[in-house]
């Protein structure tokens, strides 16, 4: 499966909606082989297996900010059915629910996917935790630089004392 399909390909159609990550219909029934009226069907005649967590409808307005952002959604703009959003648990289901041996091997790959794009958010969270710590750590070496800048100024600057004594 990783020759037929590049990670890349997969990891692009990974869409960010309402703070899930999310592949639309259309892009699932591509990688799955079928069109996208078959797996809306499908998901029709099992939409118990499919609850808001695994999957949802778009709203115009969310469709109709995808279109001027990604090019390959341009036919949607034209078009009087709203798609479908399928999390990475919905991914799963809808495999069982396509129950075709492709469908099957593509949802297994997507998940890794899924589950590899995980990976990297928590890693990049765990750096911008550490550079942030790292910062801070800097904010307070710059105080001391800066108090022993100030005190070497300080001893560098002249001190005038008064002679004691003969002074001719």
């Amino acid at each position: 499966m990783k020759d037929i399909i590049p990670v890349e390909t997969i990891e692009n159609r990974i869409l960010l909606i309402r703070g899930q990550k999310v592949m639309l219909d259309r892009d699932l029934a591509e990688l799955y082989g079928v069109t996208t009226r078959n797996l809306k069907r499908q998901v029709r005649r099992n939409l118990e297996r499919f609850p808001e967590e695994f999957m949802f409808q778009l709203t115009r307005k969310e469709r109709d900010e995808l279109v001027p952002n990604w090019h390959r959604f341009s036919t949607l703009k034209h078009s009087s059915s709203l798609p479908y959003a399928f999390t990475e648990h919905g991914v799963t289901m809808l495999a069982s629910v396509l129950n075709s041996p492709k469908a099957v091997k593509i949802s297994i790959y997507i998940i890794k996917v899924f589950v590899r794009l995980r990976h990297i958010l928590v890693a990049h969270q765990e750096l911008a935790q550490k550079f942030e710590e790292l910062e801070a750590q800097v904010g307070r070496h710059d105080a001391v630089i800066n108090e022993i800048l100030e005190a070497i100024r300080e001893l560098m600057t002249p001190v005038h004392t008064e002679a004691i004594g003969f002074q001719p």
